[in-house]
């Protein structure tokens, strides 16, 4: 099987517009999240953590920002692996779960602006502004998307199909996403607090996250790898997570058994950790289903919130930074715990030897995705 390595990483978000400057912002416990006053997007303040304006203004005017903010993410990442797009042998994935559905509130509702806010849309723009040649792919599957383009860019690699990956997902905060995570109660109007016993609701966020894949080897010594993934469904409710954790397990067994690896060879989890109290719930018990409750366990949405279709991509980068740096990012908002199985929740920020970590994700509709991702030994 061939394996298939991270040649760059970005993240363009509140906390910096690279990788390095997001991981320093961690390490120096600043997060994004902060009340704030936009009667745009709701009647009433929210917790959230949102872009600068100025990013936006910025930008050109070709570009909404969705797209702005994916472009900027791609062009680092792109750079830093010294790829060329429009080699054939090169594709690229575009995850989102809304995309330019901002679109519909600054302006009036016609049929071609229905058609402008296309995913397909957005993905062709960026296409040719990169110089594809490939037919961009959309992941669009909840809040497991960008971990399971990961996953579909890992396929497709081994598969033989391209020998180069660019997998980007972004999403914006509008009044339309904000309202629908409102309508369940489901929003925490301070800063969130995954995994505590206290925990009442999610933040959401707004950030651009790439990763370039590919089968050919990195020249840096000690090359990160997917070595696993794995994809499931609770087929319990269209909002409400399964009971038992089981079917999240069954994601991450398939994971760690794709990376031929187990529970002791886990240095430490990222978890998808919304801080809601059902998804935590369920997550610790799948995290023991797998028998990794002793392994640190992080959740990063009380530095970014939630920010849906970047979230597993984002997180993705945060824990390929923690191997090459050997560093545990703690859980922003924790203090007891507070989940129906016990998890050891990483509280504060630990220098460790790491080798390899899980990244879990679950979503509305009972989606489930998790990938094993290792540091090579020389």
């Amino acid at each position: 099987m061939k394996k298939v390595f991270v040649l760059s990483r970005n993240i363009v978000s509140p906390l910096g517009n690279t990788a390095k400057e997001n991981m320093e912002a961690l390490c120096a416990g600043k997060t994004a999240v902060t009340v704030h006053n936009d009667a745009a997007r709701s009647p009433v303040p929210f917790c959230a953590a949102l872009m600068d304006p100025a990013f936006f203004q910025q930008a050109p005017a070709a570009f909404t920002p969705f797209e702005a903010l994916t472009v900027a993410s791609m062009e680092d990442a792109i750079r830093q692996a010294e790829i060329d797009p429009s080699d054939p042998d090169t594709a690229w994935i575009l995850s989102t779960t809304k995309g330019n559905i901002g679109q519909l509130e600054q302006q009036p509702v016609t049929r071609a602006l229905k058609n402008e806010v296309a995913l397909t849309v957005s993905a062709q723009k960026l296409s040719a502004h990169f110089g594809f040649v490939n037919r961009p792919v959309i992941v669009s599957h909840a809040c497991i998307s960008g971990t399971l383009a990961i996953i579909t860019a890992r396929r497709m690699l081994e598969a033989g199909k391209y020998k180069t990956v660019v997998v980007a997902g972004a999403d914006l905060i509008t009044r339309f996403i904000l309202s629908g995570f409102q309508s369940f109660h489901a929003v925490s109007d301070v800063l969130c607090k995954p995994f505590d016993a206290d925990r009442n609701g999610i933040n959401l966020g707004e950030a651009a996250a790439t990763v370039v894949l590919s089968t050919q080897p990195p020249a840096a010594a000690n090359p990160i790898v997917i070595s696993g993934g794995g994809v499931s469904n609770d087929a319990n409710h269209i909002s409400g997570p399964s009971r038992t954790g089981e079917e999240l397990f069954m994601a991450i067994d398939r994971a760690m058994k794709e990376a031929g690896t187990d529970a002791a060879a886990i240095d430490f989890i990222s978890a998808h950790g919304t801080a809601t109290v059902y998804n935590d719930d369920m997550e610790s018990r799948a995290i023991n289903l797998a028998g990794l409750q002793s392994v640190p366990v992080n959740s990063l949405k009380g530095y970014y919130g939630h920010t849906l279709g970047a979230a597993g991509l984002l997180e993705t980068v945060i824990g390929i930074e923690s191997l090459s740096n050997q560093v545990i990012i703690p859980t922003m908002g924790f203090e007891t715990p507070g989940t129906v199985e016990p998890i050891h929740v990483c509280s504060k920020l630990t220098k460790t030897p790491a080798h390899a970590f899980l990244k879990t994700a679950s979503g509305f509709g009972g989606c489930n995705a998790a990938i094993v991702v290792q540091k090579t030994q020389d």
